[in-house]
């Protein structure tokens, strides 16, 4: 019981990695918040985890709305007492499109969900989390496309590359100077309904990709273990890192 009597506010929480944490925080203790814009989905996940003995409420929440985030983190304190943790998790991808051929449409899209939401969850999860005894966690699911050029479109490697930058910005302030430590995850390529989104990715795009290699395919719960640890106090000295989780793909 790693995270028990803790509280963790999980977004994207319905389905693929989000799901694989909050069943795996659930598992070890943790109350949850289960937190998605699919809400079917989210009943599934919660009755899941309660069936089994776990405890987990879920809320309707779209990260690009303050209203949405302000009640996601609001539903934590009024179910649970505290905000232990928070995992970024929601994102979206972009068809490997690059950089002269992005619209304004997907550009604003792809920054709002994956890089603006998780501010704005961070920034209310914070402002809570600072004036608890025990501080919190905050855990960023990026990509390896945040540190590399070519494991996404122009403006998916755009937006991880700054939720990585806001995950060292905040380790180095509240986790340095404050009670929240920081670190992101970033995953490879990883079995999750995430890859139907990718309909008519762009050819120059993918072909960058393919001279990458292909990545080796992790099970979300395999992700959800390294958010586990991180969460933990078995990382209590872990803060404004980044811990790639691809299978050695990026090692080649």
């Amino acid at each position: 019981m790693k995270l028990a009597g803790k509280t963790a506010v999980i977004t994207g929480a319905a389905s693929g990695m989000g799901k694989a944490i909050a069943q795996l925080y659930a598992k070890e203790g943790a109350n949850v918040v289960v937190a998605d814009i699919n809400n079917e989905a989210i009943d599934g996940v919660v009755n899941e985890i309660t069936s089994n003995g776990g405890k987990a409420v879920g809320v309707l929440a779209n990260v690009v709305k303050q209203e949405d985030v302000d009640n996601m983190i609001n539903t934590a304190i009024t179910s649970f007492g505290s905000l232990d943790i928070l995992v970024n998790n929601a994102g979206i991808m972009d068809n490997f499109v690059p950089v002269g051929d992005v619209s304004d449409e997907l550009w604003d899209r792809l920054m709002a969900v994956n890089l603006t939401g998780p501010f704005k969850a961070a920034r209310s999860a914070i402002n809570i989390m600072e004036k608890q005894e025990t501080g919190g966690v905050i855990i960023n699911n990026a990509s390896v496309g945040g540190l590399f050029g070519t494991r996404g479109g122009a403006a998916y490697v755009a937006s991880k590359h700054g939720l990585i930058g806001l995950t060292k910005n905040i380790a180095a302030t509240y986790g340095t100077f404050g009670k929240v430590r920081a670190n992101a995850i970033a995953p490879g390529g990883v079995k999750t309904n995430i890859g139907a989104t990718i309909t008519a990715p762009s050819e120059l795009g993918f072909k960058a990709l393919e001279a990458a290699g292909f990545s080796p395919m992790a099970e979300a719960s395999q992700i959800a273990q390294v958010a586990l640890f991180l969460a933990s106090e078995d990382s209590s000295f872990v803060n404004g890192d980044v811990i790639k989780a691809d299978g050695g793909w990026t090692a080649r």
